[in-house]
């Protein structure tokens, strides 16, 4: 794991992340270097920091992709806004809920976001999947290199606590599958993303339910094969997926980037200091993104979102895989979805070590061989192609 804040767990995870997602490190470096005193500093304040060096970065990109427009450069005006949203995008998932400006600054993330796919032409398309009179939102890749009007395998991927359907875009999953001949649909999920910001949608333990309705619209989607649609979840996705493949056998396969067995368990641990956190200001990041009034209704919420007697349903092939050295969630929990998988076909445990990398939560300090991985498995699963 990359540390340039060596007592900010939750600042280098962001760091690690915006890598992933293709920040530049001269640019870190710049937006990082007056910030150590400030990684020391309390939430609140410590984000504002933050945030100012990240949006000052943005806001530079910016300038540079204007002159690149005005040359004639889209491609390269359209890489610098892709990059000036994914610092926004840091910048923004760092500062609490309702902090001054945070609604503000993640539209102009979703703007740049949308500016750098057109300029860019990025195999990528914003859709919008009705769901409870709102909607849930969505990235779709097609996948690459199949004959014309051959429906294509799909992989739904689903955020964790606080990711997003753009973060997930980046990282870079739905490109290696779409070179494999396998298409994806990345969406913010109710309690995610624009669901949660935009249109009210707090996170719900039986997945299933907005998960059928994703399956619904792809089953009407004339580039889809229906036969082969499967589910990936990332960190808290390492619940969300698997319980929507238990109770939505449309589903052919099923994936988690993290196991995430027992939520109400590591909200426990958390309580008594165990564990990292995600985000700061967590525990008022948590009761918005579950709707709870409380800690003591957040709690209750909590002791629904465990797979215990779930994911013996599962009866089609699943694949968990988990890094050695999570700091967030323990492996053993990994171990227990895997054990307990027991009517699946085909179930394979896949524990990231220091050899291929991807060892801490979720791969984020290395997410090229991990992502890699599942993108093979997921390829033969689904019938794609890995050469």
């Amino acid at each position: 794991m990359f540390k340039y804040f060596p007592t900010n767990y939750v600042w280098n995870l962001s760091v690690d992340l915006a890598i992933e997602m293709g920040a530049k490190i001269g640019e870190i470096e710049a937006m990082c270097s007056p910030l150590q005193e400030a990684a020391k500093a309390p939430d609140a304040e410590g984000t504002r920091a933050f945030r100012e060096t990240w949006v000052h970065m943005a806001d530079q990109l910016c300038e540079l992709a204007t002159e690149d427009e005005q040359a004639g450069c889209l491609i390269s005006a359209g890489d610098k806004r892709s990059r000036a949203a994914t610092y926004l995008l840091t910048a923004e998932r760092l500062q609490a809920h309702g902090a001054p400006g945070r609604a503000a600054l993640y539209q102009r993330f979703l703007d740049l976001f949308a500016q750098g796919l057109r300029l860019s032409h990025e195999n990528c398309q914003r859709v919008e999947i009705p769901y409870e009179g709102k909607v849930i939102s969505g990235l779709y890749v097609r996948a690459e290199g199949l004959p014309p009007g051959q429906r294509a395998p799909l992989l739904v991927q689903v955020n964790g606590l606080d990711s997003t359907k753009e973060m997930k875009y980046r990282v870079g999953l739905p490109r290696w599958l779409a070179q494999r001949g396998v298409s994806s649909l990345v969406i913010d999920q109710p309690g995610t993303g624009e669901a949660l910001r935009l249109h009210g949608l707090t996170a719900r333990f039986d997945s299933e339910h907005w998960a059928s309705r994703v399956v619904d619209w792809l089953e009407q989607h004339d580039e889809v094969d229906p036969k082969r649609i499967g589910c990936e979840g990332v960190s808290l996705g390492g619940y969300y997926c698997p319980r929507a493949v238990a109770f939505e056998p449309r589903f052919a396969c099923g994936v988690v980037w993290g196991a995430n067995h027992d939520w109400r368990d590591v909200q426990k641990r958390r309580l008594e200091k165990e564990g990292n956190f995600p985000v700061p200001h967590y525990w008022a990041h948590v009761c918005w993104v579950w709707g709870a009034k409380d800690m003591d209704d957040f709690m209750r919420i909590a002791e629904n979102v465990h797979l215990d007697g779930v994911v013996e349903k599962i009866r089609v092939p699943f694949l968990v895989t988990h890094g050695e050295k999570d700091s967030q969630i323990p492996l053993k929990w990994a171990h227990r979805t895997y054990e307990q998988l027991v009517n699946s076909p085909k179930r394979e445990l896949k524990v990231f070590t220091d050899r291929e990398g991807g060892v801490q939560h979720s791969s984020f300090d290395n997410s090229a061989n991990a992502g890699a991985c599942i993108a093979d498995w997921v390829a033969e699963t689904l019938g794609g192609r890995t050469a």
